[in-house]
């Protein structure tokens, strides 16, 4: 491997909203070229809390919506790799190896999947919400990634695989890089209603594909500080759900600190800074929505990548499985028996 490599991705839920695009997204438009990049459809993970077929019947349109949104930002499917997990099938057989290098008592302490049971409004957690981390870090070791650029709420389970490899490595001889973590620059973008991290099924989300109204309302219905209840009482920049925003995505520094200033000295209401927001937030979203407006009119274009990019991804993981069945020896017993049943075979018909 000339460069060294990425891995990440996102479920098929469909459009992607800014909370991807700084938690990792920006990440990863950005390290296209100096890494070789692998960015995963996880279909797969969608059946921990989604297992019934209806929603499995809405995958490949939600896969399309998140690749167009890829390609909207920048990435380039020459320079990345976007696959489909489920069209790869080793990963079903590293995850059942990988099964056995890690204990439950391991994985019920990690807090992501209490959180995820509760988003889901599970009553009790399913065998393969548990095992999430594990077929996880079988996505991260399949291509030999050295980087996992990830949101905040993901960094335990990138330590999981870290884990993993470290086992695998030490048991059965020197197969996988142990991968390090990216967090982005926003490692958690809040929600718009200021309580939670930004989530399309908590109705809280601005999405890269919302067009210039929808962002104005969503903007318009933010929390801001709720203590100041008049344009002229001091308020709080900090922790200000539409400062943050400002913070992020607001390039003209001036007009922000200016805002900062008179928001602190009751001397600026909430419609003109919403006002303001609104618009930096259309002019960071202008060129994502013209490049997904180019990508979606050609037919069948982000089927192609989408294709493209799993065959590759398939010789990858090829090559992977069998480093990995040679080193713990597996290849050795199917080897040894097949040569005796074949010779076996040959002596009978002599």
């Amino acid at each position: 491997m000339d460069k060294k490599r990425i891995l990440t991705g996102d479920r098929p839920t469909g459009k992607l909203h800014l909370g991807h695009y700084v938690g990792s997204l920006k990440n990863r438009v950005r390290l296209q070229d100096e890494y070789e990049c692998f960015f995963i459809i996880a279909d797969l993970h969608t059946l921990t809390t989604r297992p019934e077929k209806s929603a499995i019947e809405e995958i490949a349109e939600n896969a399309r919506d998140m690749v167009l949104d890829y390609l909207a930002c920048g990435i380039d499917p020459a320079k990345a790799v976007i696959y489909l997990q489920s069209a790869v099938h080793e990963v079903y057989e590293m995850n059942l190896i990988f099964e056995m290098l890690v204990t439950v008592p391991r994985l019920q302490r990690l807090p992501s999947l209490k959180d995820m049971v509760q988003s889901a409004n599970l009553a009790e957690m399913p065998f393969g919400l548990l095992g999430y981390p594990v077929l996880q870090s079988a996505d991260i070791l399949m291509p030999r990634a050295h980087l996992v650029p990830v949101g905040k709420d993901n960094e335990a389970h990138v330590e999981m695989t870290r884990e993993i490899g470290r086992r695998f490595n030490n048991l059965y001889g020197e197969v996988f890089p142990i991968p390090d973590v990216m967090i982005g620059d926003v490692p958690s973008l809040v929600g718009t209603d200021g309580n939670t991290k930004m989530s399309k099924s908590l109705g809280n989300a601005i999405l890269l594909s919302d067009d210039e109204k929808a962002v104005h309302k969503k903007v318009f219905s933010m929390y801001t500080d709720p203590k100041r209840i008049r344009a002229d009482i001091p308020g709080t920049v900090e922790g200000n759900p539409v400062f943050i925003y400002h913070d992020i995505f607001n390039t003209n520094r001036e007009e922000v600190e200016d805002l900062k200033s008179r928001y602190r000295s009751g001397n600026v209401g909430d419609v003109e800074v919403k006002e303001k927001l609104s618009r930096a937030l259309n002019r960071f979203l202008d060129p994502i929505r013209e490049q997904r407006e180019i990508f979606g009119s050609r037919p069948g274009y982000v089927d192609e990548v989408i294709f493209d990019g799993t065959m590759r991804m398939r010789q990858e993981a090829g090559q992977t499985l069998l480093a990995m069945k040679k080193a713990m020896g597996l290849t050795g017993i199917w080897n040894r028996i097949s040569r005796k049943a074949e010779k076996s075979r040959k002596k009978r018909e002599e």
